[in-house]
């Protein structure tokens, strides 16, 4: 979770649903999806609701989706733009990938 004056986002893991959700002040703002294949994760999609956008949101989505998905012995397949530009932009993630 991070919080300043102005704000609280929080991701969270929707294991169901495939994909990781942020959150800003307690509205969902956008979502990272993924299909999971053996020991990979696929992130093949991330939308951030226009109401959000240029809040913030999607560089705390993706790093809590990378960072829980190695966490749990998943590898990444960046199949989303965003996520690969994330990535690329991050080069300490790119021990992640497939």
């Amino acid at each position: 979770m991070t919080q300043n004056s102005h704000n609280i986002i929080a991701v969270e893991h929707e294991p169901e649903q495939s994909r990781f959700v942020v959150y800003k002040d307690g509205k969902p703002g956008g979502f990272a999806s993924y299909v999971e294949r053996g020991q990979s994760r696929d992130f093949n999609h991330t939308v951030v609701d226009s109401a959000f956008r240029g809040q913030g949101l999607s560089k705390p989505l993706i790093m809590q989706a990378l960072e829980s998905s190695h966490a749990d012995g998943f590898s990444i397949v960046p199949t989303c733009s965003a996520v690969e530009g994330f990535i690329a932009k991050n080069p300490e993630y790119q021990d992640f990938v497939v």
